[in-house]
């Protein structure tokens, strides 16, 4: 129970932003596992970190099955999300329990899902912000490890908003990855 875990799977979708972060941070990352051709397999490639392409598919069961695969074939014991825009089955809950971490642009319970920064800015809300979160098979449910806030600006536009919840969700998933690691209980 206490054991360090040592070998983080990363999923990612996008550019690979929060993946630099998590590498810069010098957190032990063994794979990372895109969905779709992007930037983050080039983030990985530079570092040395090995990658691995399992496509988006119909079928969300067998998607999770091969996703689950591959993070198994590194020894991960820990699956960290970084962007990873598809939604997973009960599998990888059922392989990792407690130990899939997810970050989202907002402070959940409020504006879960894919548009949380879109939501928020059309809610009027003045505050909003990041949150880490232990994922669960329901989506953007499961329990809060970390939350910071960001202002909402005026004149801000979804990208301006975004960038800044970026740069918190830059140091705040990291160093919630670590605390995790050497306390996971």
């Amino acid at each position: 129970m206490g054991a360090v875990r040592t070998r983080i799977g990363v999923l990612a979708s996008g550019g690979g932003s929060n993946l630099e972060a998590i590498l810069a941070a010098g957190l032990p990352v063994a794979v990372v596992v895109v969905d779709r051709p992007c930037g983050a397999v080039a983030v990985a490639e530079a570092a040395g970190v090995p990658a691995e392409l399992v496509a988006r598919r119909p079928d969300r069961l067998e998607l999770t099955h091969a996703v689950v695969d591959a993070l198994e074939r590194h020894r991960v014991d820990l699956v960290v999300m970084a962007g990873y825009m598809t939604i997973l089955d009960k599998p990888v809950f059922d392989t990792f329990g407690d130990r899939v971490l997810n970050t989202h642009p907002s402070l959940l319970p409020s504006f879960p899902g894919a548009h949380a920064v879109a939501d928020a800015l059309a809610a009027g809300v003045k505050v909003t912000g990041c949150t880490v979160h232990i994922a669960t098979p329901e989506v953007d449910r499961g329990p809060i490890l970390a939350q910071e806030a960001v202002p909402v600006l005026p004149g801000d536009t979804t990208e301006s908003l975004h960038e800044r919840i970026k740069a918190v969700e830059h140091r705040l998933y990291p160093d919630t990855i670590r605390r995790f690691l050497q306390d996971p209980a």
